[in-house]
């Protein structure tokens, strides 16, 4: 069978190990056959809110999207608006993408007046710092759920000088203006597609590709964060992707580059509604 007929197995990429237990959107727990073209999978809805603790980092627009590899956030659509996850949260990477509404909560001397909420995207990962208890600078070791927000975006939440504050957080759907993006990298022996501008759940867990010609349906592995790779031969072809995301949503781009596409460039599919 072709691999997008396969069923998946695995945990939500939001699923936390701690606290409410549950820290991703409404699709918990399960990912459905994936890759037909017709389904009824609903759209990606809110899920629960669920406690977490918050701090800042300061970066510029070419360091918040660091794990995730997304090379300039703001020319990428995602704003300032961004944030790096702790281990728990990043799932190895497949939390890139993902969009969170965050609340600065239980910390009335540095919230800012009436709680705002914010809404930010999963551009980074967090490391752990096992040198450090987890209640004391050790924020994003396992199995902490934490944000660690770029500080133009954490300061609409508290004051800065707080340092770490608790929030409240849910997984919401990503709202996207155009369609899915996909960069090819590489050489002619070995191809990455960088995929972001993702609508929905926002977050990517598989990623195929076929050519117009000789290529046929082919499986793409995670590189690292929101970038796939393949040594399946990708050049001479019109190319199709296929786009999975967590809630088994599918979204099939058809012959988006043109056979003699070049790397480097970024070409434009359809987007999740």
């Amino acid at each position: 069978k072709q691999w997008y007929q396969r069923r998946v197995r695995g945990r939500h990429p939001g699923a936390g190990h701690s606290g409410n237990r549950h820290s991703g959107g409404s699709h918990r727990g399960h990912r459905p056959r994936v890759g037909a073209t017709k389904q009824n999978v609903p759209r990606f809805k809110p899920g629960p809110w669920c406690n977490a603790h918050a701090t800042f980092y300061e970066g510029s627009t070419n360091t918040f999207g660091g794990a995730c590899n997304f090379k300039d956030v703001v020319a990428l659509g995602f704003g300032l608006n961004t944030a790096a996850v702790s281990t728990t949260l990043f799932n190895n990477g497949q939390a890139c993408g993902a969009c969170y509404e965050i609340k600065c909560a239980r910390n009335p001397k540095w919230c800012k007046p009436g709680s705002p909420s914010l809404i930010v995207t999963a551009t980074d990962f967090c490391p752990p710092n096992p040198s450090l208890p987890n209640d004391n600078g050790g924020w994003c070791n396992p199995p902490r759920q934490h944000f660690d927000i770029a500080k133009p975006a954490f300061s609409r939440l508290a004051d800065y000088t707080a340092g770490i504050t608790p929030v409240d957080y849910r997984r919401v759907p990503c709202q996207k203006t155009g369609g899915i993006r996909f960069k090819i990298d590489g050489n002619p022996w070995f191809y990455q597609v960088t995929v972001w501008n993702v609508g929905g759940a926002g977050d990517v867990v598989r990623l195929g590709v076929k050519g117009s010609d000789k290529l046929k349906w082919t499986e793409m592995e995670r590189d690292w964060g929101s970038t796939w790779k393949t040594g399946a031969i990708l050049q001479n072809e019109s190319l199709t992707f296929r786009v999975v995301t967590s809630d088994g949503k599918t979204s099939t781009s058809w012959h988006v580059t043109p056979k003699n596409w070049q790397f480097g460039q970024t070409f434009e599919g359809k987007n999740f509604r």
